[in-house]
């Protein structure tokens, strides 16, 4: 992997579980896309300090971070928008005052029967427009096993996680819902709130955009699930949501096969969840991830 401070030799990251957490890490053709979205090296500055004053000036919530690495993530989420950006900011934060045990004195390092029961996981490679892909496979979780809590701890956890990488802050990610399996037993824990959450995390409240969501493998149980999530989905979220059944050839139109698992027509391996913890422990207690993480109430001993 380059990391050369040339951007022509900056190519995509290979497949790996590491956070690429350095701005020099972003390739070319992600640094055009940035400024297609608002970013400028020569006014950069002066934005995030325009953000600064507009998060003071309102003071309808107060972030536990005002330097500029910590902001720039909330302005690249809503296109360097300030006003959007505060609105993203301030539900974030809402969503961490409503949901404190998702943070307060969670141990990432525990979570690690939710990735043994493989109902989640994150690539550690990218796709053709640079997403890293976001798996669930619902129709593996064992609710008398793994709580829906610890599923939202999970995700929450390798959002965060994501939101620290420069060109997951540009593009976003993506993800894959896999509703093969799902039952009765499973819609019996989507109560409307649960839904609320989840829609929360993927779309409203975090710093990290959902550039696509994918639903594959459903049957009839979907329907149900679905008339539970669509009150919450805003017109702009129902134009990122795709339904592609068991046809992959329609996912394919979306996601290179050479940047999906062999499941779905690709070519790739299926990597655990807890491959992620591993890199958390041996990686991160070095390179601030683990302090910045800390900063969040998680606990890492």
């Amino acid at each position: 992997q380059t990391t050369s401070s040339s951007p022509r030799s900056r190519t995509m990251p290979t497949i790996e579980h590491k956070l690429n957490i350095f701005e020099e890490e972003v390739p070319e053709q992600i640094l055009r896309l940035a400024q297609e979205q608002g970013e400028s090296p020569s006014t950069e500055a002066a934005v995030i300090e325009q953000f600064r004053s507009y998060i003071l000036e309102r003071n309808e919530c107060q972030p536990h971070r005002s330097d500029d690495k910590y902001l720039k993530k909330f302005l690249r989420a809503r296109y360097w928008k300030i006003e959007n950006s505060y609105k993203l900011l301030c539900s974030y934060y809402k969503f961490r005052e409503h949901n404190k045990n998702y943070y307060e004195k969670v141990r990432p390092l525990d979570l690690r029967h939710v990735g043994e029961s493989d109902i989640l996981s994150v690539t550690p490679y990218r796709d053709q427009l640079g997403h890293r892909i976001l798996i669930y496979r619902f129709g593996l979780w064992r609710p008398n096993r793994v709580i829906v809590d610890d599923i939202f701890r999970a995700t929450i956890v390798l959002q965060e996680l994501g939101s620290l990488e420069p060109i997951s802050q540009i593009v976003g990610g993506v993800g894959i819902f896999d509703l093969k399996d799902l039952g009765l037993e499973h819609i019996f824990h989507l109560s409307p709130s649960v839904a609320q959450k989840m829609i929360a995390l993927l779309v409203t409240s975090m710093p990290i955009r959902t550039s696509a969501l994918h639903i594959v493998n459903q049957n009839w149980v979907f329907n149900a699930a679905f008339k539970i999530f669509k009150p919450f989905l805003n017109a702009a979220m129902r134009e990122k949501l795709y339904i592609h059944g068991s046809d992959m050839s329609s996912l394919h139109k979306h996601i290179d096969p050479e940047h999906l698992p062999k499941r779905y027509g690709g070519l790739h391996e299926d990597y655990s969840y807890t491959l992620w913890l591993d890199m958390l422990k041996e990686q991160c207690s070095t390179n601030g991830v683990q302090k910045d993480m800390e900063q969040l109430g998680f606990i890492f001993d």
